[in-house]
């Protein structure tokens, strides 16, 4: 794991080198360099595989120049099919090897997690991997195109921060900014599965790969299903856990985590764990469930608890490194738990992000779905003008509302504000379903795709958006702030393609969140953890910034921008204090702090 920088076109050595260090938590290992008269490409190194300086990048091959961060898990199968003169053993130059024999589709055939530049005498590509686990922004002036891994080594080459009002209206509806947009008016992001290209002073955006465009459903028995899940699941497993640094793992109470455990042991790696608790608030522990899964599995666990000194302390270096507004409470206790095992003297930690959105994992899936038969009803009209007539805050008004309306139901798991919302709380005028735009790219492949169950457009934008820009966004910053690679093999593209090519209703007929994740581990897991309740990685947020007053930032800064309502605001904050709209509220803080840092 490392980060990626380059300029193509006019720079200043010192600046570039600057912008260079502001990533260095990254890569500490080594920083290498290439410079020529209009190019400057660079690589900040975390060494994971094959250690030795022979593999410090960037890498040249006569007039082919790699920065590539993330990790290629089948790279040693691959270098068995390329001629190629290696002379590493890391994973680096099978890259180049693969774009000599097979052009830009190389890139199909790596399995893994990456953010790819690659310069071909005056051609740079760069490349994001297909469900945008490593991050890549770019951002094109007159003079130069700039890329960087992340946004604190672009924003000094703004003449000016302004803010991007589309990442405002996408943050607040889906809790991360959607590509292409970032806060910082200037600089943009490449999406999970889009690669580009940059030739004479211009570039180009194009998608390299999306999940459904696979074969039509192929398997419509559930054991058969189960078989092929298992051995896929096992498979993502196995290639993960190869690594020359010692592996930890994260363990929670419940089945994505004993699962990683469980086929670790199985390989023989008997990880050590990690598990978060808080001091004051038991009912977001959940050091109790994953003591009991630990002695179950078999594995060492170490506890990390924090309470609010410790939280409130840290939420300013955590939002600092972010780089811009993320709606994720969790950021904080993750930045905390990584730190501890950045001391503890481990590179590599093995997470579960994914399992949720394949598997269907959230009890909202079915949810939707049931709502969704809302919209055969014949004779609805009444319903209609009801809902119309007696506006409520409450989401679920809002789902029986777009049933009526014939609109779209479901809009990622992270919704956040709706459009409706966001009219009442906010100055400017927001017109109804106005968010919409921000899915109608993927939402217009769902519909020209072979498949028509919702449960699939479920899975399809969750992992896009609410996986992609949300999730692993966090976990990608917080870990990388603490130089530690991640990596979370249930998003493995080929686990993901299994699922989609599977009869959909297979995940969901039982009524059962993660039904066939369950069957697979059925015998494999004890049964107490295959029933034990979800939880979620859940903390006491709202509490913590009330107590401390700094929910006060968000009246102060709405008093200089003017952006929202102040009646409007402290409903919404009052009602965070007793339990509703916490992660409303937690979003307003964070784009309060985000504004004030770099805007007022």
């Amino acid at each position: 794991m490392c980060s990626i920088f380059g300029i193509i076109g006019s720079y200043n050595d010192k600046s570039a080198k600057d912008a260079l260090e502001r990533m260095s938590h990254r890569g500490p290992d080594h920083c290498g360099v290439i410079q020529e008269e209009k190019l400057f490409f660079a690589h900040q190194r975390l060494s994971i595989q094959d250690r030795d300086k022979r593999s410090h990048q960037p890498l040249k091959h006569q007039n082919i120049y790699l920065s590539f961060n993330g990790e290629i898990y089948n790279f040693k199968e691959l270098k068995r099919e390329l001629n190629f003169p290696f002379t590493t053993e890391s994973d680096s130059e099978v890259i180049i090897a693969a774009y000599l024999k097979w052009g830009l589709s190389f890139v199909d055939h790596l399995r893994g997690m990456f953010a790819i530049a690659l310069l071909d005498g005056e051609v740079l590509y760069l490349f994001r991997d297909r469900l945008g686990k490593k991050p890549l922004f770019f951002m094109q002036e007159t003079q130069a195109f700039r890329f960087a891994s992340e946004l604190k080594a672009l924003t000094p080459f703004l003449k000016k921060i302004e803010m991007n009002e589309d990442a405002l209206l996408s943050y607040l509806s889906f809790l991360a900014p959607t590509p292409p947009f970032t806060f910082f008016q200037g600089i943009k992001k490449l999406a999970a599965g889009e690669y580009l290209i940059y030739k004479n002073g211009k570039f180009k955006v194009d998608k390299y790969y999306d999940l459904l465009n696979r074969p039509s459903t192929l398997i419509h028995n559930r054991e058969e299903a189960l078989r092929k899940i298992e051995s896929t699941l096992e498979e993502s497993m196995k290639l993960r856990f190869s690594t020359d640094v010692p592996m930890v793992a994260l363990l929670s109470g419940g089945i994505d985590s004993a699962t990683i455990n469980y086929y670790a042991k199985k390989y023989g790696y008997n990880l050590l764990t990690y598990t978060l608790g808080y001091k004051e608030f038991a009912k977001y522990d959940e050091r109790a469930s994953a003591r009991e899964s630990a002695e179950l599995l078999g594995v060492q666990n170490r506890e990390v608890e924090i309470d609010e000194a410790i939280f409130i302390n840290a939420s300013d270096k955590v939002l600092d490194t972010l780089d811009e507004p993320l709606n994720d409470p969790a950021s904080i206790p993750l930045y905390l738990l990584f730190e501890r095992i950045q001391k503890d003297g481990y590179k590599v930690v093995m997470s579960g992000e994914g399992s949720d959105e394949l598997f269907l994992g959230y009890r909202e899936y079915f949810e939707y779905l049931d709502i969704e038969h809302a919209s055969n009803l014949t004779h609805k009209n009444w319903l209609k003008n009801y809902f119309r007539a007696n506006f409520s805050m409450n989401r679920e008004w809002e789902w029986y509302k777009r049933i009526f309306d014939n609109t779209l139901l479901f809009r990622t798991s992270g919704e956040k504000f709706t459009d409706l919302q966001k009219n009442a709380l906010m100055k400017s005028n927001i017109k109804d379903n106005s968010s919409l735009k921000y899915l109608a790219p993927y939402r217009e492949r769902f519909l020209n795709s072979i498949y028509t169950d919702e449960s699939l457009w479920y899975s399809y934008i969750d992992l896009n958006l609410f996986q992609a820009e949300h999730f692993l966004t966090k976990l990608d910053r917080v870990s990388m702030a603490h130089s530690i690679e991640s990596r979370t093999p249930f998003l493995d593209h080929k686990l993901a393609e299994t699922l989609i090519c599977l009869d959909p209703k297979l995940r969901y007929e039982d009524g059962t969140t993660k039904s066939l994740l369950k069957g697979v581990m059925q015998g494999k897991l004890n049964n107490k953890i295959l029933k034990r309740k979800k939880k979620g990685f859940s903390s006491p947020y709202i509490e913590y910034l009330i107590n401390s007053k700094k929910i006060e930032l968000i009246y102060e800064v709405n008093k200089e921008t003017g952006l929202f309502k102040p009646d409007k605001l402290k409903e919404y904050i009052n009602s965070a204090a007793k339990g509703s709209f916490k992660q409303h509220v937690w979003g307003l803080y964070v784009l309060s702090f985000w504004i004030k840092k770099n805007l007022l």
